[in-house]
């Protein structure tokens, strides 16, 4: 039997009285087909000044269209579209938001029971409640939800927070070395995409008493799956180091892997490679799409003038190799990701970049700070001249010999 769309009180029975408990209004739509079990909810809620909107469905249907914005379904279990728990599983699945109260007949208790463990909040019997209790049982379902609401998303929170620090674990390993011809500074911050993880990552590994591989890299895009992409090409990284493949061999493996690993044939990767020849005071450096490293050397700061290189996963090339020689036995290498050159510089476009990062570095200011704290120097620069946080993920690599400068 059609029923009326809006319960004779529509404002839950407040009117005009100026005395009213204060707390938050409510909507709680009612799905129920008989027009007297319909009228007797709104009486019952019209009489206890229940701060509640009532809105009346006669079909499951009808609910659907009418389930947007309320925060509590009172739902019969008897309708002509849908009985018992289908009914129950169908107004949860589009309600999401909502809580949801059963109202049962006596004969339907048991089955009450069994629809709370199904996911509704409460249940109420036809003829058991009065409207205090009954407003009292609207009132705590919606706050039991919002709590679970809350709860879950809290649970999600904590578990993606512990997903990101495992995938830190391994995109940003200890160095692999023994030597203290040289020192390795490491520097990892998250971009402000909700602190997640991106694809930024590093890695030392020393295979020779004089052979020293460095690796700086970064997988387009932030989550989950780039920053478990940019773990699984550290790792084949140092794996095909450690196995000793050919120098010329090494990134065009790296890109095998990241094109069978990739979700989307879009998802690409820029990688520097520097391996130091510690006997030869020398470093071949190979870029794919990568900025170059910043030599500072004799009090200057000039990038290394290899060529860029294709991006890995574009279109598979072998990266020219760049042979440095270093003048004297005191210098430091600056490898990062470009996170670190894209920040703004004043109110308009310009970026940071190369030129930038290199300027940053003459400051006479910096020659006071120790080279193990230059990284984060250098990000707070750049965060200074950005006006704010740098948006992507940085991941710095600084090695050092001698004095460094």
């Amino acid at each position: 039997m059609a029923g009326p769309s809006v319960a004779p009180y529509p404002q839950g029975g407040l009117g005009p009285n100026p005395n009213l408990p204060p707390g938050e209004r409510l909507r709680v739509l009612l799905v129920e087909d008989d027009e007297g079990d319909a009228f007797l909810v709104s009486e019952l809620l019209a009489e206890t000044n229940s701060m509640i909107d009532l809105l009346i469905a006669t079909s499951l249907s009808e609910a659907r269209q009418r389930v947007a914005g309320v925060d509590c379904v009172l739902l019969d279990l008897g309708l002509p579209d849908a009985q018992g728990l289908d009914g129950l599983r169908k107004v949860l699945e589009m309600s999401s938001g909502a809580a949801v109260c059963v109202l049962t007949g006596r004969s339907d208790e048991h089955l009450g029971i069994v629809a709370v463990a199904e996911g509704a909040q409460d249940y109420l019997v036809k003829g058991q409640v009065d409207g205090v209790l009954l407003t009292r049982a609207l009132r705590y379902a919606v706050e039991r939800k919002r709590a679970d609401e809350n709860a879950r998303r809290l649970r999600e929170v904590e578990l993606r927070q512990a997903e990101s620090a495992r995938l830190e674990r391994g995109l940003l390993p200890q160095p692999l070395m023994s030597t203290d011809e040289v020192s390795v500074h490491t520097f990892y911050r998250p971009g402000r995409h909700a602190a997640l993880i991106g694809g930024d990552f590093f890695d030392v590994v020393q295979t020779r008493p004089d052979r020293v591989d460095l690796i700086v890299g970064d997988v387009c895009g932030h989550g989950v799956d780039e920053a478990a992409l940019g773990v699984e090409l550290r790792v084949a990284w140092r794996a095909l180091i450690l196995a000793g493949v050919a120098d010329d061999d090494v990134l065009p493996a790296l890109e095998q892997v990241l094109m069978s690993e990739r979700r989307l044939q879009e998802i690409f990767a820029t990688v520097a490679t520097v391996r130091l020849h510690l006997d030869g005071n020398r470093a071949t450096v190979r870029l794919a799409g990568h900025p170059p490293p910043l030599l500072l050397s004799g009090g200057k700061v000039a990038p290394v003038p290899a060529r860029g290189g294709l991006l890995l996963g574009v279109r598979p090339r072998r990266p020219v190799a760049f042979d440095l020689e270093f003048d004297t036995d005191d210098w430091s290498l600056l490898m990062y990701t470009d996170g670190l050159i894209e920040g703004r510089v004043g109110d308009g476009d310009e970026r940071l970049d190369v030129p930038g990062l290199a300027g940053l570095l003459e400051e006479p200011a910096n020659q006071a700070v120790p080279l193990a704290e230059l990284p984060a120097w250098l990000v707070g620069r750049a965060e200074q001249i950005n006006g704010g946080p740098l948006a992507d993920d940085v991941a710095m690599l600084l090695v050092t010999r001698g004095g460094g400068r």
